[in-house]
């Protein structure tokens, strides 16, 4: 007996997945609907509710143009600045003299950028721990973010010359003004609206028929009362009365079935 139980359950769950599955399909226009809903609120959101940002990054080279490396040691210790000068590249002094800079020649309005404000859109990232600084900033002007990142690592330059007490280290490149905007996604947010959609259609379709415990058919009978089915009667629709009837009399508006234990 045991091993019919342990045999039967999987078998059991297998039935109930694919009746899941039969009734997600037979709502499959739903879910598509769910889809396309989904997709639609999620640009709608994405196009009028998000501020478009924008990503400019500057890279800078830790040494000067006169520092040689001659040894391994020397290069392990550049490794270790790079770490030190993402630290530094945050403080307020750095960042605080690089929007009075910016305020000073006419690029950023002045008291419209604080520390505050400013530092959580730094981003400070050393490549594949190489001696190069990227100083990325986030910001809604695409203008205004190139100009903050290029002035940040001017700053930046000066205070790694005057705490490593030689030149300047070199630029590799200076933040070019981004044409397209970094967030939001469009194409990604959209697709996760659609799929968003979709899944809540079929969590809702799923509840609903587990939830519903009523006897449609024959082996509803069987399945929840436990009883074997004789014979069902089908119902035809009566054409002049809203009630229903098989041949030779009336019944009810629902299905009649016949059912007895055996």
């Amino acid at each position: 007996m045991d091993d019919q139980i342990k045999t039967a359950k999987p078998e059991e769950m297998e039935i109930d997945l694919l009746e899941l599955a039969t009734v997600v399909w037979n709502k499959i226009w739903l879910v598509i609907l769910g889809l396309i809903v989904g997709a639609a609120v999620a640009y709608a959101v994405v196009t009028y509710g998000m501020t478009p940002k924008y990503k400019a990054t500057s890279t800078i080279y830790i040494f000067s143009k006169t520092t040689s490396i001659t040894s391994l040691a020397d290069l392990q210790i550049g490794s270790q600045l790079t770490e030190d000068f993402q630290i530094i590249a945050k403080t307020r002094g750095v960042v605080e003299s690089a929007i009075s800079d910016l305020e000073a020649k006419g690029k950023l309005t002045p008291n419209s950028t604080t520390y505050e404000s400013l530092v959580n859109r730094i981003t400070v990232s050393n490549p594949a721990s190489s001696h190069v600084l990227e100083i990325s900033v986030v910001d809604t002007d695409p203008i205004r973010a190139a100009n903050l990142s290029n002035m940040l690592s001017d700053k930046l330059r000066d205070q790694i010359s005057e705490i490593m007490n030689t030149d300047r280290p070199s630029v590799v490149q200076k933040a070019d003004v981004p044409k397209k905007q970094s967030s939001p996604n469009v194409k990604r947010d959209i697709a996760i609206g659609a799929i968003l959609g979709a899944f809540l259609v079929i969590a809702v379709l799923v509840i609903r028929h587990l939830m519903d415990d009523t006897i449609k058919n024959s082996d509803d009978v069987h399945k929840y009362l436990g009883l074997d089915v004789l014979a069902e009667f089908p119902v035809v629709r009566d054409q002049n009365n809203t009630g229903t009837k098989r041949k030779g009399g009336k019944f009810s508006n629902r299905s009649h079935a016949s059912a007895a234990s055996r």
